[in-house]
């Protein structure tokens, strides 16, 4: 089982929330968690413990994104193939991606990683310029690795039955 399956499987990501979150507002909303996470982290220095309010809202928005959104009129569309491309590739091992497909999207999210620890610890120092960074190497990581799974499903989507069902 992959990394992502299981990340799936904690966040509780099946069929139905796979269908929802194909939705363009879905995927879109949610690339603002990022400066949203930093914000309320970084909000403990105003508001104290009250910082707790922001940062529990921004948690429950990244479960419920994926949720609220209906399923859209139509999949064709970037947004909707980075979810797509997300699941073929979180689907590797039960059907095998191209090799082009593999090496690249590691490194990315290797990239995205150290952006996340960049972040983590100037939120926990109080860094504003290393949370920045931090946070621009991820949104970076993020966006090139969005872009890289949608060229993988563009690639996979002929290579089963079920993949070429999710296009509409």
């Amino acid at each position: 089982m992959t990394i992502e399956k299981k990340l799936a499987q904690l966040f509780g990501m099946g069929e139905k929330e796979r269908r929802r979150h194909t939705n363009p507002w879905s995927v879109l909303t949610r690339i603002s968690t990022i400066p949203l996470l930093g914000l309320s982290f970084w909000s403990r220095v105003w508001l104290g413990w009250w910082s707790l309010s922001p940062i529990i809202i921004v948690i429950i928005w990244l479960w419920i994104n994926p949720r609220i959104f209906p399923e859209p009129k139509s999949t064709n569309n970037w947004a909707s193939k980075v979810v797509l491309g997300e699941w073929v590739r979180m689907n590797r091992k039960e059907t095998p991606i191209p090799k082009h497909h593999i090496f690249l999207p590691n490194i990315i999210t290797a990239i995205g990683t150290i952006g996340l620890i960049l972040f983590i610890y100037g939120l926990v120092v109080l860094h504003l310029w290393l949370t920045i960074l931090g946070g621009i190497v991820m949104m970076i990581s993020k966006l090139w690795y969005a872009d890289r799974v949608v060229w993988l499903y563009e690639d996979m989507k002929d290579a089963t039955p079920e993949y070429k069902n999710w296009l509409y």
